[in-house]
Order: C-alpha cells, then structure tokens, then sequence
C-alpha cells in the first residue's frame, strides 16, 4: 500500500482570509480563541504577535491586526472540499481523525491502485497540487506505507517519498515522539526519560511503556510503523450539495458577496469533480443580519437561482454567471452568511480539448456568450432569429427570445444539403426598396447590377391578401458586394417599378 498525506497547517487562517476581502486578506491576521492567540500569519508574527498571547497583549502590541474568532465548523467545510477534490484521484480518501488537543487538518489518499493510470507518483502528485490550487491553502505532502506513518510525517515534512515500509520506518524513527498523541500528553516524562524520537520509544521495554503511559501510545506506534492493522473507512460523496460560509464582515453590495460565493463555488467544482459530474442549476442563499431587518416583511434569507443551459463546472464561467446575476441585486438587509446548495447534476465526459476548434467547441463559446447576455440583461431582453413556415422573406422570420440550448442546424453531408437550406441574405430591409431600371435591368446607387443566380420563383399569400408573384435573384455590384433582388412578375400599377432591393449579403 502507498499513502498520501495532505496536512494543512494554516488551515484555520486560510479559511478565515477567505471572507475578506484582498487587501485585508494581506494584512496582519490572527485567530482569538478563549481569549488568546491560537494562530497568526507571517506579517502579524513580525509585528511580535504569536501563539499563546492574550487577546489584549496582541492589540497593544499591534493595533491594526485582523483578529477572527477561531471556528472548526469552517474549518471541517474547507477540509471536505479537499476530500472532495482528492476523490478525483482514488475512491480511498480519509479525513485524519484530530487529536484532542491538536488539530492537524490531515487528508489521507491510498494511491497504489491509482499509480499506474496517472504514470506514477510524481505525475500523480502534480496533478494533485494543480487540483488543489484553487482552494488555496499551503500543503505538506508526504507518501509512506501506512496510512498513520504518511499522517505523522506530513506534519513536521513538507515533502517527503518512502516508496515503500522499510522507507517509512526510517523516516519515522527520526520523528520526534510528540507526534503521537500519548507522546503530547507526557511530553515532559518522556523527555525526562531522554525519549525524544520514535527510534527512542522502540528501545524501552513494551511492558514497562504499557503500564506507565498506557496502551494507546503503543498501538499508535505499532500502527504507524505497519506492525499493527490500520483499517480506514472511505468518505462517500452527499447526493447533494450543501455548504455554508459565514462572512467576517457585513456584506449590503454583490461584490462584497462575490468574495465568499467564490469560496464556495470553488467547494462545489470540487464536490462535481470527484464524481465527474456537471451542474445545471444551483442556488445560493444570503442569510440577512436580524437586527438590522426593517420590519417583520424583511425576509430573513433572499435566495437566488442559477441555471445553466449547458451543464458546466468551469469555476470562472460560474462565477462570471453569479456576479452578472449579483451586480443588479438589491439586498433588503445586510448579508451575514451564505450558503450553497446544488443537486441537479448530470455526468457526461469531459470535454474535449482538441487543438482547434470543432462545432461542438464553437457551440459552447455561443452557449456561454448568451448566458452571460441573459444574466446580465434578463433573458426576454436577448433574442434570435427564428424560422417560421412562410415562403415570403418578410414573413419568414420572427424573433423570440434567445435559447442558449438550441443546436445550429447543419447539413448531415456537405454533397446533400437539405433542400430548405436556401441562400439568404441575414439583412433584409423592412420593406422592400424600389430600383430604378435600365434597358430592362436593376440599377442599385446608380450602377447596374449583374445577376449572378435566379431566377427563384416565390408565388405564395393568396390566402391572407398578401399574394406575392416574385422571382429573386443573387446580384453583384460592381464593387463586388451581393444584394438580393427580385422582380415583380405583375406589377401593382402602370409606370410602377418592377425591380426591388430585398436584403444584402454581409
């Protein structure tokens, strides 16, 4: 067996700088818990703020620090959506239990059934750290034999290989013995008794370490080494999609909101990616702050509808969808929380990515264009072209309002074109634009035409009183440029004229 380890350690600050905003994000950030420092970033550790100060120590000490309550509730959200994206890779993917006064933020991954389709570890843990990126947060790396051993390892390697259990034990005989939870718990005893490694605690006898310490730290041990079982049970994935982020800030605008709805799309590209699947609507909530509710009728909570007409898990095409949606929203009261919810899913293959556009490609770009047009516009406000049965070009077209899941009608064989794909010009003129004539010919601007097609005859109407008896032709101007012209076989009156502008080519 090969495990991966991913172990967060600043799990806890990167999910708190996710709600704010960049420039505060940057800034000198620092988690309070019971009143003291549990965890600061690099610039509130160089203003001298660490780990075990007081809460009023750290503001005396750097009044213009960010402080944020310390939460695990956060916490294990952004641990799944790690879970989630490592389902990608291996069905064998466990969240590290945490120790109860530590918590390493610890995913593990059995990877030796997935070695040999990602062509090998390396290539493996490239795509893994490319997958995970997104999400943001710094990784320790380890592989080892045993799932305890890659555990303890990742939290004091940033990046470490043993290929196999003789490897994994080496590596761990030189860990320090506070690794292990009964290793914290009597720290100074051990130290006492000159105990500082793992190599150290497999010299004392196995009795003696029982009855003082306990079993625990010997299970650990033996387990972590691979002389003891370590069965682990898989994580399976929700049905649905659900997770929530609380704001550090009050958000009253959408592109305050546009920060933590980032957040979480990021978690739900994650959940779609580890079962290949693809949303086609979801909603987000926006939980409002009750204090500052006008009245009983301020609803609590405004939620809003994401539908996509092409399932999608592009994060930056479902972001640009929610921020065309969120830009015109009026809150009826500032926002505190949101939260996510998706369960229409489809699974198909991924797309392809062929090196130069094929329908199917240039059909998504047009998909993803009117979608945006509609986010932003409303969807009655985007239109197109549609057919209608009538052989009369004024009267052959309507426009109704745009669906981005129409497919473009194409020809099943370039050599057999249907026989309702005719040439038309996409231009044609409200009405129709009488022509002066010459020697029985159209002039257009003063220049005589040249008929390059025709004549297509069109007599139709006679049902409606809009009879038409035409007969059409594709014409060139001397620049070069098509028109399409026809001829009244009937004129309406005498000295009338009998030819007619009726669109052009673009």
């Amino acid at each position: 067996m090969l495990w991966i380890a991913l172990h967060l350690p600043l799990l806890s600050l990167e999910t708190f700088a996710a709600t704010l905003l960049n420039e505060l994000a940057e800034s000198a950030l620092a988690l309070v818990d019971a009143h003291h420092i549990v965890s600061a970033n690099a610039a509130a550790r160089a203003l001298g703020v660490k780990p075990g100060l007081k809460r009023a120590t750290a503001l005396a000490i750097a009044p213009q620090i960010t402080l944020g309550q310390a939460d695990p509730a956060r916490d294990a959200q952004a641990l799944i959506a790690v879970a989630h994206t490592a389902l990608a890779f291996t069905p064998s993917v466990v969240i590290e239990p945490a120790p109860a006064d530590a918590a390493p933020h610890t995913v593990l991954l059995d990877v030796q059934m997935s070695l040999r389709y990602f062509g090998g570890l390396p290539a493996l843990r490239q795509r893994l750290h490319a997958a995970l990126a997104p999400l943001g947060h710094r990784l320790h790396t380890v592989s080892a034999a045993t799932p305890l051993g890659a555990a303890l390892l990742a939290r004091v390697h940033r990046e470490l290989d043993c290929a196999d259990l003789d490897a994994t034990r080496r590596a761990l005989a030189q860990a320090p013995i506070w690794l292990l939870g009964p290793g914290r718990a009597h720290w100074e005893a051990l130290q006492g008794m000159g105990l500082r490694t793992l190599a150290d605690l497999g010299q004392v006898p196995r009795a003696g370490l029982a009855r003082r310490f306990g079993e625990q730290v010997l299970s650990e041990f033996d387990r972590a080494m691979g002389q003891r079982p370590d069965p682990r049970e898989p994580i399976a994935l929700p049905p649905s999609f659900d997770t929530c982020l609380e704001l550090f800030a009050r958000a009253d605008t959408g592109e305050q909101l546009l920060v933590g709805a980032a957040v979480l799309l990021t978690r739900l590209v994650a959940w779609l990616s580890a079962q290949h699947a693809f949303v086609r609507r979801f909603t987000l909530a926006m939980h409002h702050e009750q204090r500052s509710r006008r009245d009983a009728a301020t609803p609590g909570v405004t939620t809003l509808a994401i539908a996509l007409a092409e399932p999608s898990r592009d994060h930056a095409h479902l972001l640009v969808l929610l921020r065309e949606r969120l830009a015109p929203l009026q809150l009826p009261a500032p926002t505190l929380e949101l939260s996510l919810h998706a369960e229409d899913i489809v699974q198909r293959a991924p797309p392809n990515t062929e090196l130069f556009p094929t329908p199917a490609s240039e059909h998504e770009g047009l998909t993803r264009l009117i979608e945006r047009l509609q986010a932003r516009l409303g969807p009655e406000q985007v239109m197109r072209i549609a057919p209608v049965s009538d052989h009369r070009p004024e009267r052959a077209t309507v426009c109704r309002a745009a669906d981005a899941q129409m497919r473009p009608v194409r020809a099943a064989r370039a050599s057999a074109p249907p026989a309702d794909l005719l040439v038309r010009p996409v231009w044609l003129m409200q009405q129709p634009e009488p022509l002066a004539e010459r020697d029985a010919g159209p002039l257009l601007d003063g220049q005589a035409l040249r008929l390059l097609s025709g004549p297509e005859r069109i007599e139709t109407g006679w049902w409606d009183a809009g009879l038409v008896e035409r007969d059409y032709y594709i014409a060139q101007q001397p620049g070069g440029a098509l028109v399409w012209v026809y001829r009244a076989r009937r004129p309406v009156a005498p000295q009338t004229p009998s030819w007619f502008l009726q669109g052009r080519f673009g």
